[in-house]
C-alpha cells in the first residue's frame, strides 16, 4: 500500500468493476475516475436474483428469464451483465459475445438495458456510460443493441434510445411490426370478412392445444421447407421445453376442418402484448378461409382483453425490404406500424456520456 497522505478507504470486495474514490491509491496505482456503478458478468449463482429483477423491471418480458435465454445456450456465448449501485442491483444487460463484439442477446427477439421504474434518466445515462467503459476495458470494440419495442414496456421506458443518441450510436436496422391496439378498436377489411365467413361456412374449429406436434409436423415444417428451404427457429423439442417452463406465455392454436389440421399459430403472450411467433396454413387456406377465421377468433374472443396484438415483422434483408403481401394481410385486420430499431456503438464512446448532465 502506498504511503502517501491521501485517505485510504476500505472498498467492498466484488467480482466486478469496483467503486473507487478519487485520489485513492491502491496497490500503488492512482485511480482518478469516480465509478458510481459496478459491473460484472452473469454467473449461474445469479439465477434467482436475475429472474426476480426481470419480474419487477419496467421494460422486460418472460423472454429475459434465464430459463428462456438458456434453452439455446449451446449456440451463444453468454456475456450478460449485472449492474450494481453499491450492493444493490439496478440493471441488467442480456447479451452474448462474438469475438471482440457484444450483442443484445442474439437468441432473443428484443433486448437492451433492463431497469426498474426508480432508475431515472440521468442514472440510465451513467449506467450505460459505465457499461461502455467496462466493455472497452475488457477489449470489446462495439456493442450491438437490439431495442425493446415500446408496446412491451410496462411503463414509458425509452431512456436507452436517448442515451444511444448521446453516445452517437449508428442505426443499422429498422424493422416494422404490424400491431393492433385492442383497446382502441380496429377495422377489419371487406376481404378479411369474406375469409372469416368462409371459415364459418366450412365449419372450421379453432382449438387451443398443449401439444405442438400436430402443427409442427403437418403444417409448419412442411411449409417452411417447401416455400423457403428453411426450418422453424425452434425445433419441436425446444418449443415443448419452453412451453413446459412458460405454459401461460407460450400457447398453440390450431384450426381444424373436421378432424384434419389446416392451419395454426404459436403465440408468445406477455403482460400487455400477444405476439404471433409462427403463422402457417396448408394449401387450402384461401378456399377455407382458415387464417382469417383463426385470427378473427383470437382478436375478438381469446385475447380481446389484451392491450396490443403484435403480428410481428414483414421485413427481409435486415429491414430493407418489405413483404408487401404479408404486410397487407396484417394491415387488413386493422394493424398499424410500430418500429424496432437496432444500433451499434463503439465502446470507446463512453466519454461522450460523461459531461451530458448539466
Amino acid at each position: 500500500m502506498s504511503k502517501n497522505k491521501d485517505t485510504i478507504f476500505n472498498i467492498p470486495a466484488h467480482k466486478s468493476t469496483q467503486c473507487f474514490i478519487k485520489n485513492v491509491y491502491f496497490s500503488s496505482v492512482k485511480i482518478s475516475h469516480v465509478k458510481e456503478f459496478s459491473i460484472r458478468q452473469y454467473e449461474t449463482k445469479d439465477y434467482t436474483v436475475w429472474n426476480a429483477f426481470i419480474k419487477e423491471a419496467k421494460n422486460a418480458t418472460f423472454l429475459f428469464h434465464r430459463d428462456f435465454m438458456e434453452y439455446h445456450s449451446d449456440r451463444f456465448t453468454d456475456y450478460s451483465l449485472l449492474i450494481f449501485k453499491g450492493s444493490k442491483l439496478v440493471g441488467l444487460l442480456p447479451a452474448n459475445r462474438v469475438e471482440n463484439e457484444i450483442y443484445s442477446h442474439q437468441g432473443l427477439t428484443y433486448g437492451g438495458l433492463v431497469y426498474k421504474e426508480n432508475l431515472k434518466l440521468a442514472s440510465v445515462i451513467a449506467v450505460f456510460s459505465e457499461v461502455l467503459r467496462f466493455l472497452n476495458e475488457n477489449n470489446f470494440s462495439k456493442i450491438h443493441c437490439k431495442t425493446l419495442p415500446s408496446i412491451y414496456h410496462q411503463k414509458p421506458a425509452e431512456e436507452l434510445l436517448y442515451v444511444l443518441f448521446l453516445a452517437e450510436a449508428r442505426l443499422t436496422r429498422r424493422d416494422s411490426l404490424a400491431v393492433i391496439s385492442l383497446k382502441k378498436g380496429f377495422l377489419i377489411s371487406k376481404g378479411r370478412i369474406e375469409g372469416i365467413n368462409k371459415g364459418a361456412k366450412n365449419n372450421l374449429k379453432v382449438v387451443e392445444k398443449a401439444d405442438f406436434e400436430d402443427f409442427w409436423q403437418h403444417i409448419l415444417i412442411p411449409n417452411l421447407e417447401t416455400k423457403h428451404k428453411a426450418k422453424p427457429v425452434h425445433s419441436i423439442d425446444e418449443i415443448k421445453y419452453l412451453h413446459s417452463k412458460f405454459p401461460k406465455n407460450i400457447r398453440q392454436f390450431n384450426v381444424y376442418s373436421e378432424d384434419k389440421i389446416v392451419a395454426g399459430c404459436t403465440v408468445f403472450e406477455s403482460d400487455q402484448v400477444v405476439h404471433i411467433q409462427y403463422i402457417s396454413a396448408n394449401e387450402s387456406k384461401n378456399e377455407l378461409g382458415s387464417l382469417d377465421f383463426l385470427f378473427h377468433h383470437l382478436l375478438t374472443r381469446v385475447f380481446k382483453e389484451k392491450t396490443f396484438f403484435d403480428f410481428g415483422i414483414s421485413n427481409e434483408n435486415q429491414g430493407k425490404n418489405l413483404n408487401n403481401g404479408l404486410s397487407f394481410w396484417k394491415e387488413s385486420f386493422g394493424a398499424g406500424t410500430i418500429v424496432q430499431d437496432f444500433y451499434e456503438v463503439a465502446t470507446s464512446n463512453f466519454h461522450l456520456l460523461e459531461n451530458t448532465i448539466i
